[in-house]
C-alpha cells in the first residue's frame, strides 16, 4: 500500500511539473519560401487546463486566440480554426518538436523557451554605401493617372550625357530593388550598370514604398502608363542623353517593356530578363506543369491539375470585363470541380487572386501585340533552369515574332544553369531563390552592360 502512495505521488508531481514547463511563451520561426516569421505561442495553465494566444512579430500581429490547445503525455497541439492554422509538436527537454500546419501545407518548426533570432543570410552582391556613384532618391509624377512615383536615380561622378536605362519589376508588388527572399536584384543591377557609365532609374511600384496608388486595382496599362511616366523623368534628367534611354524588364517587366518600346519613339533599346514570349494563360499553365513535374507529381495528377487551371483560365479569356461576374464565375467553377476538398475561404482567395486586374490581363494578354510593332534593338536573356518562364518556348517565340516583323536587331542568350532570378541553382524551383547567396549572375550583368554600351556608344 506505501508502494502505491508513492507512485501515486510521483505521478501528479510529474503532471504538475509538465504543466508548469508548458505553460509561458514558446518561441519558433517559421521558414516558408524563403521567408521567414517569427511565431509566439503564449500558453498559460489552470491545472491541467489550458489556454492559448500566438503572436506573429514580423507582420505585426499578436494576441491572435489559439482555438483549442492541449498537452497530452508530451504531446503538444495548438488549433487556430478560422485560420485553419494547427502546430503539432512532441514535448521534450523543454525544446518542443514538431510541425505547423496551414491550408493543406505542412513546415518543420520547432519551439523553445528563449526568442529565436532570425537567421542572418549572406548576400555578398548586396553594395554598401558610400556608393562611387551619384545616388538620388527622386520623386516624379505620372499626370495620365494623376499619382506620383518615387525611386532612386544613379549616376556616374564623372563625365555627362549618359546613357541611361528604367528597370520595370516582375509580378506582385516589388519595392525599387525588387526585394525577395532577402535578395536585392534591382540594387545589385543598379550597381553594376552605374560603375560602368549607365545611369540608371530604378523605381517603387504602385502602391508600394514611397509610391503612390493601388498595386492589386491597377491593370497592365497602369504599368505601362508608369513606365512611361519614368521615360519622361530621365528626358527631363540633364545628365542623360534623350536619345539612348533603355528598358530593362524581369518577368512580368519583360511584358511591360515591349508594349512601351512599341508606343514610344523614346525608347531606342530593350532588354528583357526571363520575358514572356507566349499568351499568359499558356505560360502559366506550361509553367505549373514543369514546377509539378519536377516535384514529381504524377501524370495523372498533372494531368487534372491542367484541366482544372485550364478551365478555369478559359472562364478568363471570355469574360466580358466586369470584375464581380468573372469572380462569382470563378467561384462556381472551382466549387465545382473541387467540391468539399476545398474549403469555401480558399475557393475565395483563389477566385478573388485571378480576378486582380493585372493578372486578369496578363492572363489574356499575347506578347505578339507588342513584340510585333517593337523596332528598337532587343537583347533577350534567360536560363535553362527557369521553370517559372521556360527558356526554349519563350526565347524562340520572342525571336521568331521580331524577325517575322521585320526587327533583326535581336540577341538573345539561353544561360546554362540559371533559374528565373538569373542565379546559378541546382533545381531551379521557386523554394531554392532563398537558400542561394548569389543575388544575380555576374556573367548576365556583364552581357547586359556590355551589349547596352555597344549600343549607345
Amino acid at each position: 500500500m506505501r508502494t502505491s502512495v508513492i507512485l501515486l505521488i510521483t505521478l501528479f508531481t510529474s503532471l504538475t511539473l509538465s504543466a508548469q514547463d508548458f505553460a509561458g511563451q514558446w518561441h519558433g520561426v517559421l521558414k516558408v519560401q524563403g521567408t521567414q516569421l517569427r511565431v509566439v505561442f503564449n500558453v498559460t495553465a489552470s491545472d491541467t487546463v489550458y489556454s492559448a494566444t500566438m503572436d506573429s512579430p514580423d507582420q505585426g500581429v499578436n494576441g491572435i486566440p489559439v482555438t483549442k490547445t492541449t498537452l497530452d503525455n508530451a504531446i503538444v497541439k495548438f488549433e487556430i480554426t478560422n485560420a485553419q492554422i494547427e502546430y503539432n509538436g512532441e514535448l521534450k527537454d523543454h525544446e518542443i518538436i514538431g510541425t505547423f500546419k496551414q491550408g493543406g501545407l505542412e513546415f518543420p518548426m520547432n519551439l523553445s523557451r528563449s526568442a529565436i533570432e532570425k537567421e542572418i543570410q549572406r548576400r555578398p552582391q548586396e553594395p554598401k554605401e558610400p556608393f562611387p556613384y551619384h545616388s538620388e532618391n527622386i520623386v516624379f509624377k505620372n499626370e495620365a493617372d494623376n499619382i506620383t512615383l518615387a525611386g532612386t536615380f544613379t549616376y556616374p561622378k564623372e563625365g555627362s550625357n549618359f546613357p541611361a536605362v528604367i528597370l520595370i519589376s516582375g509580378s506582385g508588388a516589388q519595392d525599387r530593388n525588387s526585394e525577395i527572399m532577402n535578395h536585392k536584384p534591382f540594387l545589385v543591377i543598379s550597381d553594376y550598370l552605374t560603375k560602368n557609365g549607365i545611369a540608371v532609374l530604378r523605381v517603387d511600384d504602385r502602391g508600394i514604398g514611397e509610391s503612390k496608388g493601388n498595386h492589386n486595382e491597377t491593370g497592365l496599362d497602369g504599368f505601362v502608363s508608369d513606365t512611361k511616366s519614368a521615360v519622361n523623368y530621365l528626358k527631363s534628367r540633364n545628365e542623360v542623353d534623350g536619345l539612348k534611354i533603355g528598358l530593362i524588364g524581369h518577368s512580368l517587366g519583360g511584358l511591360i517593356a515591349p508594349i512601351v518600346a512599341s508606343e514610344s519613339t523614346d525608347v531606342s533599346f530593350m532588354v528583357l530578363l526571363a520575358a514572356p514570349g507566349i499568351r499568359g494563360d499558356k505560360l502559366m499553365l506550361l509553367q505549373k506543369e514543369m514546377i509539378e513535374r519536377k516535384m514529381g507529381i504524377s501524370e495523372a495528377e498533372l494531368a487534372l491539375s491542367q484541366k482544372n487551371m485550364k478551365g478555369a483560365y478559359d472562364i478568363i479569356l471570355n469574360s466580358n470585363g466586369y470584375k464581380e461576374e468573372l469572380q462569382t464565375n470563378l467561384k462556381n467553377y472551382f466549387t465545382k470541380v473541387f467540391g468539399v476538398l476545398l474549403p469555401e475561404s480558399e475557393i475565395d482567395a483563389l477566385s478573388q487572386q485571378l480576378t486582380i486586374p493585372w493578372l486578369t490581363d496578363f492572363i489574356k494578354f499575347d506578347p505578339n501585340t507588342s513584340l510585333s510593332k517593337t523596332k528598337c534593338a532587343v537583347l533577350a536573356l534567360n536560363g535553362t533552369n527557369d521553370f517559372q518562364i521556360p527558356a526554349q518556348v519563350n526565347l524562340s517565340a520572342i525571336e521568331k515574332i521580331l524577325k517575322e516583323n521585320g526587327n533583326n536587331d535581336i540577341e538573345t542568350f539561353q544561360l546554362e544553369g540559371l533559374n528565373h532570378l538569373f542565379q546559378e541553382s541546382e533545381t531551379g524551383l521557386p523554394n531554392e531563390y532563398a537558400t542561394i547567396e548569389e543575388t544575380f549572375s555576374p556573367k548576365v550583368l556583364k552581357i547586359m552592360s556590355d551589349w547596352i554600351l555597344s549600343r549607345t556608344n
